[in-house]
């Protein structure tokens, strides 16, 4: 399809945006989609069994609020709060969990 071509009379086919080819995605969207990630992988943090797998759960729930920090990424300032609140969450369990590791270690 191209850019402001003719047809039937003067009407003309203008190529969609973003918005009209996917018309599901949204700016909230992507709010919901970066709490369900961090979410996710705050849970599999709880359930991992090595200090590997915990930092790196740790990690993506780290990436998360990261990206929530950009303007211009359309993250609401609720979903920033949570966001920190999940990694403040996340700091203290992998904290605790490598506290108990090193106290069994010795």
């Amino acid at each position: 399809m191209a850019l402001n071509t003719r047809t039937r009379g003067n009407q003309f086919d203008l190529q969609p945006n973003e918005q009209d080819r996917h018309p599901l995605m949204s700016d909230s969207d992507i709010n919901t989609i970066m709490l369900n990630g961090a979410k996710i992988s705050l849970s599999k943090l709880k359930r991992a069994r090595s200090f590997d797998a915990r930092l790196y759960y740790y990690a993506e729930i780290s990436v998360y609020l990261e990206v929530s920090l950009s303007r211009g990424a359309g993250i609401s300032d609720g979903t920033r709060k949570q966001l920190e609140k999940i990694h403040s969450e996340a700091t203290h369990y992998h904290m605790d969990a490598n506290k108990l590791l090193n106290i069994l270690e010795e």
